[in-house]
């Protein structure tokens, strides 16, 4: 969708998509990672509630493991959701990039912008939400919330047998760089010719959009939108969701 044909930001919609699809083998066993307890909720929940928290998310669609549609569907009528905001699941596919398209198919035809967020992240604040949507409206194609690198990168010749040492191939300047977030947000024609014509495996779905050549941009990102992945991060869930219910009546 060119610049000229974009709908006015009164009148665009926004959908966000939650790929939930993964086993989460880095927390160990168990359940999917997705479905792992912060707080006595499931991670998932928290991640569907940081979306619904802004009120230009009209639809959430979740997508499940291909064999589990009916169990999320199952957890989110079991929790208090935003009455306003409308719930969709459907089956997720064998990969986050096959996920992700079919959550955009499932998408009715009014939803102009797309935030796609991973359900491993579900203390993203609602300023982050919504300075990704603002973003968006004004123009740009594509948004990433980010933060600046807070230790130096170095960049290596892998090893051939992990744990062996690796040589220093460079020292990249970490000014230039940033650690990428979710919500990712997107104007939906060109996330949907994303999908349909990049068929690298990718790790988010803006570097789909830079495959096209289109313009993609960075918002400020938040300290507590990171990723839970391992056992350590999900302790640090548990204190920071602990300090908000104290601070914040959350």
């Amino acid at each position: 969708m060119s610049d000229d044909s974009r709908p006015s930001p009164a009148s665009t919609r926004t959908a966000a998509v939650i790929p939930a699809a993964g086993r989460g083998v880095r927390l160990g066993p168990g359940a999917p990672k997705a479905l792992r307890a912060l707080g006595g909720t499931p991670m998932l929940i928290h991640a569907v509630r940081a979306m619904a928290a802004s009120r230009a998310v009209s639809l959430v669609v979740v997508v499940a493991p291909p064999d589990g549609a009916a169990e999320v569907k199952s957890l989110l009528d079991a929790h208090a959701l935003p009455e306003r905001t409308d719930f969709l699941v459907v089956p997720g596919g064998d990969s986050r990039q096959e996920s992700v398209k079919l959550g955009l198919d499932a998408l009715p035809p009014e939803y102009d912008i797309v935030l796609v967020h991973d359900a491993a992240r579900p203390l993203v604040p609602v300023d982050t939400v919504d300075a990704v949507i603002e973003a968006v409206r004004d123009g740009a194609p594509a948004v990433v919330p980010a933060l600046p690198l807070a230790d130096t990168v170095k960049q290596v010749e892998p090893a051939g047998t992990p744990g062996d040492p690796e040589p220093v191939v460079a020292t990249p300047d970490r000014s230039r760089l940033r650690a990428v977030q979710t919500p990712q947000g997107f104007d939906r024609a060109t996330l949907g010719r994303a999908h349909e014509t990049v068929t690298d495996d990718v790790t988010d779905d803006a570097s789909m959009v830079e495959q096209l050549g289109a313009r993609v941009v960075v918002v400020p990102g938040h300290e507590e939108a990171f990723k839970v992945t391992r056992p350590l991060d999900l302790v640090l869930a548990e204190a920071v969701l602990a300090r908000r219910r104290l601070n914040d009546g959350f």
